[in-house]
């Protein structure tokens, strides 16, 4: 699919401004969308929106298909009437969030909005099952939501989500035991499915204000699940396990530019095969929720559908894995005769081969160049942008890189000259060089061919790698910076909005 000339800001839903310890879909997430507006920008990035298993990292959930309740704002569900203002006044209290913060509460935001959920539901559990809303949204949802909104039940009742420590006849799915447990815990179950309809609601007034001002969800699609998930004990026979449900396999990438020894991602491996033959009914699913979620969606290592790379699961690191090959087109060809044309776009970063770049082609998914990797070689213009093509979503740099100055200051303290003088080539191609240098090098971005360029908010404010947000290869400090007040980020909507449309985007 070819996208037209536009622009946007990358800027997940937890480094919003928020008083209760996260940024979420409340009023700070309606004044981003105003901002984005005022600025000219026709695309809003998001990270995955799931609720995260492992570190806070949204690219780690125990389900690819519910939302992540800690990102539901408290006060847009008193303004619907769920839920009593003065418990939600107590909890603060209580926690003492500081909204002047730039780093996100994880543990403080659950806590409130926790606390709050239960308080909520229980006001309301008498109404529940003649809410009409609900009932249609569990009705229509019921293909992800039923096991789902189990999965999180029993979880809560055996006091972890590691389904393999279940109970047997729970964690082999005995169907007798199911049923049983269904019957037993009908509250438990049907609290998960309030937060997800809380969710769903938020998330659909969000997203009907964006596009009303012409903006789009730029969503995020994981190719990989969490073998701590509802997707993997639902869908057992789908992936690569042995008889305790253990995988045998597991994800990873081979030693690169962020890790000599590459990436143990742990994540458990498909049986292609099997999916293959009920027709990528799973894969369907999940790219029938990303659609009713996103109007594009970033399809995460998308080199794993040509080959992935598979590590035994007893290994040390990702030195021992291989190359083992992919579906290829198969799963999206099943998805575009059920959906039509897919709005994706290929994560095609790393060790990307001619296979690759042919499965690419061939699907017609538009590839990503990112900056701050096109200046490690005079030969290697892949990633400059003064040679970007028109079909490429373009970035300063993603959620995995430093901050496009932390990157520049880097360079200067450790570059030779040939990659100074490349660089310095790059920025004379804008006539603005009295910019500041971090907006030099976002224009060098948005003046590109690319049809999409895409900055992180961190780099119109200027901010170093203390705004990082995520460092590839590394389980802690991760997934935490949020904007506030202090950046003065609704000021700089005029200077974007020049910046763009001098990039006649």
């Amino acid at each position: 699919m070819k996208f037209p000339r536009s622009a946007g800001i990358l800027l997940h839903i937890s480094s919003l401004p928020g008083h209760l310890g996260i940024g979420d879909l409340g009023p700070s997430a309606r004044d981003f969308a105003a901002f984005l507006y005022r600025s000219g920008q026709k695309i809003w990035q998001i990270l995955p929106v799931c609720p995260p298993a492992n570190g806070n990292s949204p690219y780690s959930s125990y389900s690819v298909f519910a939302g992540n309740a800690d990102l539901i704002s408290p006060e847009d569900m008193l303004s619907q009437n769920w839920g009593d203002p003065t418990v939600l006044k107590s909890l603060v209290h209580q926690f003492d969030p500081n909204p002047d913060s730039s780093q996100v509460d994880y543990a403080v935001a659950h806590q409130i909005r926790e606390q709050f959920f239960i308080d909520a539901f229980q006001r309301a559990s008498a109404d529940l099952a003649k809410h009409d809303t609900l009932k249609d949204f569990c009705g229509e949802n019921a293909y992800w939501l039923d096991e789902f909104s189990l999965f999180e039940a029993i979880g809560r009742v055996c006091g972890n989500f590691e389904w393999t420590q279940w109970p047997k006849d729970l964690s082999t799915r005995d169907a007798a035991a199911i049923n049983a447990f269904r019957k037993q815990h009908v509250e438990a179950i049907r609290f998960s499915q309030f937060q997800q309809f809380i969710f769903d609601q938020q998330w659909r007034s969000l997203k009907q204000q964006c596009n009303q001002l012409g903006i789009k969800i730029y969503g995020d699609l994981p190719i990989f699940v969490d073998h701590q998930s509802a997707d993997v004990w639902a869908n057992q026979s789908q992936f690569q396990l042995d008889a305790t449900g253990q995988p045998e396999f597991v994800a990873g990438v081979p030693p690169d530019y962020f890790s000599e020894t590459g990436q143990k991602w742990g994540n458990p491996l498909y049986r292609w095969d099997v999916m293959e033959a009920d027709g990528f009914r799973w894969w369907n699913q999940r790219f029938q929720r990303s659609l009713s979620q996103f109007d594009i969606i970033r399809v995460d290592h998308f080199r794993g559908f040509e080959a992935f790379w598979e590590i035994p699961a007893d290994a040390a690191d990702a030195t021992q894995g291989r190359w083992v090959s992919g579906p290829g087109e198969k799963p999206f060809r099943a998805a575009e005769s059920q959906f039509g044309s897919l709005p994706i776009v290929a994560e095609d970063l790393g060790l990307i081969t001619a296979e690759v770049n042919a499965l690419r082609t061939a699907l017609d998914f538009p590839t990503m160049r990112v900056m701050q990797f096109g200046f490690g070689s005079e030969d290697n213009n892949f990633h400059r942008p003064q040679f970007y093509p028109e079909h490429c979503f373009a970035y300063s740099g993603t959620h995995d890189n430093e901050t496009i100055l932390g990157w520049y200051n880097q360079q200067l303290e450790i570059s030779d000259e040939t990659t100074l003088r490349l660089l310095k080539e790059a920025l004379q191609q804008n006539p603005e060089s009295s910019q500041a240098i971090h907006l030099q090098l976002v224009q060098a971005v948005l003046n590109s061919q690319a049809n999409t360029a895409i900055i992180p908010m961190q780099d119109y404010l200027g901010l170093g790698n203390e705004a990082r947000m995520n460092l590839p290869a590394t389980a802690a400090g991760n997934w935490a910076w949020k904007l506030v007040e202090q950046d003065h980020w609704q000021d700089l909507a005029p200077v974007i909005r020049e910046m763009t449309n001098r990039a006649e985007r």
